[in-house]
């Protein structure tokens, strides 16, 4: 095959395209602005391969506008000038220009600000498709003039159709066979992502040998995870792991580890997360949690991976079915909030340190009590502004 899979089968209207019935399904608003090509500006962000490519294809073989795609990632200000023009040429005829930018994030501000008035003013109706999460990646005054449609990653269900759609595409020149099993092994380890499927049915194919589970993982070697250390599935995975912990959830603490460490996370960034844990989660309830924490990073930072990944799951385990208090988290921000009311309140002269005549002079440290030897019972400690004040 000259033409790669993923595009060879690329559908050509929605009653091909697998999934995402929430945001194109027959009764949805997008579903309609397509028919009715009565397109907004938007931005498509879901996972690699969940479908935003193919859906603007579909847009540009439906519309009756005229359609440009260019990739954030070798096109720039200049190029996107000239369309601009264009676009004002197509104006005059009543024609309207739909812009589509494929991976939006990779540009940087200014020439995403240079879109913006194009996208306000009508000249473009921008489609912009992105991995990353639009509220990090993309300016907030262009995210604010389009909407915004979440693809989520494919089911196993759906990839099993574009699996069979494409074993049908590529029989009809070259005989392929396939077991239900194959098929459902394939689409298993594809982990959502239409465009893996494809790329290793296609890879299998070309090995001029018949398709079963062991070429399948020989191939694939290892189904790849969606894990970006630098952008929100980061953040959502930390916080899933954390959130199972202080649940009590041992078996799902583990799996979200599992999705960190073998995804290629910084042992020690998970690590410094299990020692604020500790503290913050489970505190006095049981101060050896800290301990182990501790230790856990100092393991950590002397082994690395892959030995350290038990010394992970030791700790998550013992984290998670421990009791849980939070009391030394919930004092500090009280104590916190008074720091922030009433700014730097002075110490009382009685608790200051006098290591000199003049200090001394100035009644610092006059009238301390020693609680060991002495009766402190009505020693104060705080500043009189916050004298009595109870945190615990």
């Amino acid at each position: 095959m000259s033409t790669p899979l993923p595009e060879l089968i690329r559908p050509e209207n929605l009653s091909d395209f697998f999934g995402q019935e929430k945001i194109v399904g027959k009764n949805s608003y997008l579903f309609r602005a397509i028919q009715e090509d009565q397109l907004p500006s938007m931005i498509l962000w879901g996972p690699p391969g969940s479908g935003k490519t193919t859906l603007a294809h579909i847009i540009a073989r439906t519309t009756h506008s005229a359609f440009l795609k260019i990739s954030a990632v070798s096109s720039g200000k200049k190029i996107l000038l000239e369309i601009i023009a264009q676009a004002k040429e197509n104006q005059l005829t009543q024609l309207k220009t739909i812009l589509f930018i494929d991976e939006i994030h990779r540009w940087n501000k200014a020439q995403q600000d240079a879109l913006l008035p194009y996208v306000e003013d009508g000249t473009l109706i921008l489609i912009g498709a992105t991995t990353e999460n639009p509220s990090f990646e993309v300016n907030s005054a262009l995210v604010s003039r389009t909407r915004v449609f979440v693809l989520q990653k494919l089911s196993a269900v759906d990839l099993e159709k574009i699996i069979r759609r494409a074993v049908s595409k590529i029989s009809s020149s070259k005989k392929i066979v396939l077991s239900d099993d194959t098929i459902k092994l394939l689409a298993n380890l594809s982990n959502g992502d239409a465009r893996m499927a494809l790329n290793t049915l296609e890879a299998c194919v070309n090995q001029a040998r018949p398709i079963t589970p062991e070429l399948i993982h020989e191939v694939l070697q290892k189904s790849h995870l969606l894990y970006d250390k630098s952008g929100e599935e980061h953040y959502n995975i930390i916080s899933a792991l954390h959130k199972s912990m202080r649940g009590g959830n041992p078996d799902a603490a583990v799996y979200w580890l599992a999705r960190m460490v073998e995804g290629g996370e910084d042992p020690l960034f998970i690590a410094r997360r299990l020692v604020r844990f500790a503290s913050e989660d489970i505190g006095l309830a049981n101060n050896s949690a800290l301990l182990l924490a501790n230790a856990t990073f100092d393991a950590c930072h002397k082994l690395g991976y892959p030995e350290c990944n038990v010394h992970l799951a030791h700790c998550v385990i013992y984290l998670a079915k421990s009791k849980k208090d939070i009391t030394a988290y919930s004092v500090y921000n009280k104590a916190k909030q008074d720091v922030e009311k009433f700014g730097n309140l002075p110490v009382p002269l009685h608790l200051r340190n006098a290591p000199t005549k003049l200090m001394k002079a100035l009644d610092y440290g006059k009238g301390y009590k020693y609680t060991p030897i002495e009766n402190s019972a009505d020693q104060a400690y705080l500043p009189d502004e916050l004298n009595n004040k109870k945190y615990l």
